[in-house]
């Protein structure tokens, strides 16, 4: 069954030939933009690496970068096709070519909407990363002298103004973790012994944050220590008054700026996606109304151009059946091989 079967006559096919050379062009432009996109993405992810736990993220740049960079030679290919649709002497140079083509296309055109669903879909694996890379980020910050982790402070710091938050979950993060290094504490201080004495583990523990949780914005001078303590500061109440340091947790305010990322390149790449569709299906009429010009003495009569010539499942066998049998044959080398190479053991 032919699908979506449509009349060309020699006007419509030059119209067509001409106009998709110039949306091939503009897909062009498209996967360079995609390519940037995905650079941009892959750039932003790195900077705060320090703060997450694994790379999973990083397969939507890559993808976006991958695709990209195909895109651009699927459609200077397509331009080339549009051109020599031109000329019936010069587009049967093409009839071995087109059906891998247009395969390869597909894959990655498909490849690209897959892209923009991890867009969407990665809040949950880049939300689990960050919580587990801040925790570490937090846990560490105080180890400025053990190497690898001597630029944790100041990372930790930087992020906090930048994005202005505190903590991993909030500023109470700060109050479970040993913050301050011991080269900096006075173990002959009484308050110091006490503090130390009173945790389990050892460790000397404040309801204080570090200084990158402090607000600018607030009239009142920042107050990070006893944050908790409603005595040790004048007019002061813990409960009700709005504390002049940064109340969202870093964990939010990331996932809300990679995700608004992700979101916004979702949508450009959604559009890409669209036009290399247009390419793709404006290429496939082009080409099934120039097959029936060739061989033809009046190269301007009028033909058919369709876009699949079975139905859609039939024509994805076509497709898959090369592929199965090529990875049949290998499994049954690759089974040949290993049963030639015990043959001799059991011998």
């Amino acid at each position: 069954m032919v699908v979506m079967k449509m009349k060309f006559p020699f006007q419509k096919r030059v119209k067509l030939a001409q106009g998709l050379w110039l949306l091939s062009w503009l897909a062009t432009v498209a996967g360079a933009l995609t390519f940037t996109l995905g650079c941009i993405l892959k750039t932003e992810l790195r900077r705060r690496a320090e703060v997450m736990d694994n790379t999973e993220i990083h397969a939507v740049p890559n993808t976006l970068m991958i695709v990209g960079l195909a895109s651009l030679g699927i459609n200077y290919f397509a331009g080339r096709i549009c051109q020599d649709a031109l000329d019936a002497g010069k587009f049967p140079r093409w009839k071995n070519f087109i059906k891998p083509f247009f395969a390869v296309s597909c894959f990655f055109t498909v490849l690209m909407l897959l892209a923009v669903i991890m867009s969407y879909a990665m809040k949950g694996n880049l939300e689990a990363s960050l919580k587990i890379g801040l925790k570490n980020g937090i846990r560490f910050y105080k180890d400025t002298d053990t190497p690898g982790r001597c630029f944790q402070k100041q990372t930790i710091d930087r992020l906090q103004m930048e994005f202005q938050c505190c903590g991993n979950t909030d500023y109470r993060d700060w109050f479970e973790v040993q913050w301050i290094s011991n080269r900096y504490l006075d173990f002959s201080s009484k308050e110091v012994k006490d503090r130390i004495k009173s945790n389990v583990d050892g460790r000397y523990l404040v309801d204080g944050v570090p200084f990158s949780c402090c607000n600018p914005s607030s009239p009142r001078p920042c107050i990070q220590y006893q944050l908790t303590n409603n005595s040790a500061h004048y007019n002061y109440e813990h409960q009700t008054e709005e504390l002049n340091i940064y109340i969202r947790g870093c964990r939010e305010a990331l996932v809300t700026y990679y995700m608004g990322l992700m979101n916004t390149i979702g949508a450009g790449v959604l559009s890409v996606f669209m036009i290399q569709g247009s390419v793709l299906v404006s290429l496939r009429f082009l080409q099934t109304a120039m097959e029936a010009v060739v061989g033809q003495e009046n190269t301007e009569i009028e033909t058919e151009g369709y876009l699949l010539e079975k139905g859609v499942k039939e024509t994805i066998m076509e497709y898959m059946d090369p592929v199965m049998k090529f990875l049949l044959l290998n499994q049954v080398a690759e089974g040949g091989a290993a049963a030639a190479g015990t043959a001799p053991a059991t011998a």
